[in-house]
């Protein structure tokens, strides 16, 4: 039986530079700045981290020099985003950030042949915990279903918990539904389930999620660590919560993420002003300014 992964994660932005390279150099500030703010961890290039958007060679400096959160913050968890439509790709992304010393990492399922079903998706799964996941280490899947397509049935999750309850460790869980969340909850009882929405953190940790891995927590990891003190002190939790849906609705309403985080993190926390890289476009200083103005209100 796997121990479960538990606490507030960021979903971490990736810093770019200029040019369009990755800022390698910034990240190991970055992932500090979030410890110090209450983060237990931080998953790497996964959505908001624009994972797919990097190559394998970017992806492998990225993980790599995430790592050296770990000389001032050494209990701080990271997890990677390998998921690919690749089953051999994800397999070494695995082995890589496994072997940098990576806790967990964060599977998308193969989102290019999207009718292969609960039976083809287990095929793909147990190979990729067979090949890739050692003991001591997990697995989580990723249920983003408006993103990859994909969803992540309970009827599987619930078999991959059963058939390797030592390296499965759980979801990620981005669909936005408390019940269905809730209902994961319920047949994982396990496993990790971590909400990708900040408006479920309060009501899924009452109902026994283990956390959350939240793109808002880049900016909003003290409420959320307040959230998550609160309530494993048995204390009432429903005017943080409140506090944290208004935050959440302020990105909610300015998509794409990644270009409303980094924009903030610069105006807010005087970090340097990220890109984003295409599809996705950066916000205009009107946007940038309204933004601010809306972040402020708060």
């Amino acid at each position: 039986m796997t121990t479960r992964l538990e606490g507030i994660y960021a979903a971490a932005v990736t810093p770019i530079l200029p040019n369009g390279a990755p800022d390698l150099e910034a990240l190991p500030g970055y992932l500090g700045f979030l410890a110090a703010r209450g983060c237990h961890g931080a998953l790497m290039l996964g959505t908001t981290g624009e994972g797919p958007s990097f190559s394998a060679l970017e992806r492998q400096a990225i993980w790599g020099k995430a790592t050296e959160v770990w000389e001032e913050h050494p209990d701080f968890v990271l997890m990677a985003g390998t998921g690919t439509p690749s089953l051999i790709d994800t397999i070494e992304f695995n082995k890589q950030v496994f072997e940098l010393g990576y806790q967990a990492v964060v599977v998308l399922p193969p989102y290019f042949f999207r009718t292969a079903g609960d039976e083809g998706l287990f095929d793909w799964y147990a190979d990729v915990l067979y090949a890739s996941v050692p003991d001591g280490k997990q697995l989580l899947g990723y249920h983003i279903p408006a993103v990859s397509g994909v969803g992540l049935s309970a009827d599987l999750l619930e078999r991959l918990a059963a058939e390797f309850p030592r390296q499965f460790g759980g979801l990620k869980d981005s669909s936005g539904d408390l019940e269905h969340g809730l209902n994961l909850v319920r047949r994982l009882p396990n496993q990790s389930v971590l909400v990708g929405n900040d408006r479920l953190l309060g009501p899924a940790l009452g109902a026994g999620a283990a956390g959350s891995i939240t793109a808002l927590a880049s900016l909003s990891s003290p409420l959320a660590r307040q959230i998550w003190d609160a309530h494993k002190a048995g204390e009432d939790i429903s005017a943080l919560q409140e506090e944290m849906d208004r935050a959440r609705a302020v990105l909610d309403e300015r998509l794409p993420a990644p270009a409303f985080l980094k924009a903030m993190l610069h105006e807010l926390h005087r970090f340097a002003r990220w890109p984003v890289r295409a599809p996705l476009r950066d916000f205009a200083e009107a946007q940038v300014r309204e933004a601010l103005t809306a972040m402020k209100a708060l």
